[in-house]
């Protein structure tokens, strides 16, 4: 079963070829993620600020599918990496890749992926099943944050502080909004 990007794109550009395609959907993707980082809140108790990134990843993902959608993720470090202002807040250096929010990063691109395959089996298509990809992709991103934020801040308890509890409201309402993006995206297709 195909994603919804690919299916968008083969429809409105028949003639074009695939590998064209996917590299438009790749770097879309990539830009998508580096405006939705410009959406960010800094908190004062936490080096982990809110941004529209996990957003990003999890339509990214969905969208796109497993591959294009770990491609995208890869891209986006390598933009912000090479010193494009894609980063939370308009940040960039390599630095960012090792800092506090590193974990977060990897959990990006394993999400990408997770949410990608389940969406690949068509989970984001209708309202009742598409939480799932979203709620797992979140879980993995909170799970490869706090494992490495763990390690800076010196404790798990401080981590879960500083880099759960303060996202779980927010981050609730992205994944909703992401779970009714995406079939209702499909309806308009069909």
């Amino acid at each position: 079963m195909t994603t919804f990007a690919p299916t968008i794109s083969e429809q409105t550009f028949p003639n074009i070829s695939s590998k064209v395609r996917d590299v438009f959907l790749i770097v879309a993707g990539s830009l998508l993620i580096a405006a939705l980082a410009q959406i960010e809140i800094p908190l004062p108790f936490t080096p982990v600020p809110i941004t529209g990134q996990t957003f990003g990843v999890l339509l990214i993902g969905a969208a796109l599918g497993s591959k294009r959608g770990v491609a995208a993720l890869l891209l986006y470090f390598v933009e912000g990496a090479f010193g494009l202002p894609f980063f939370a807040g308009g940040a960039s250096g390599v630095g960012i890749l090792t800092g506090a929010t590193a974990g977060y990063l990897v959990g990006f691109v394993v999400a990408a992926y997770v949410v990608g395959l389940l969406a690949e089996r068509g989970l984001e298509r209708s309202v009742r099943t598409s939480i799932i990809p979203f709620f797992v992709g979140t879980i993995i991103i909170y799970a490869c944050g706090v494992a490495w934020l763990a390690i800076v801040l010196g404790g798990l308890g401080k981590a879960i502080m500083a880099g759960v509890l303060p996202f779980l409201v927010g981050d609730a309402i992205k994944l909703i909004a992401a779970a009714l993006v995406l079939p209702a995206a499909w309806k308009l297709v069909k």
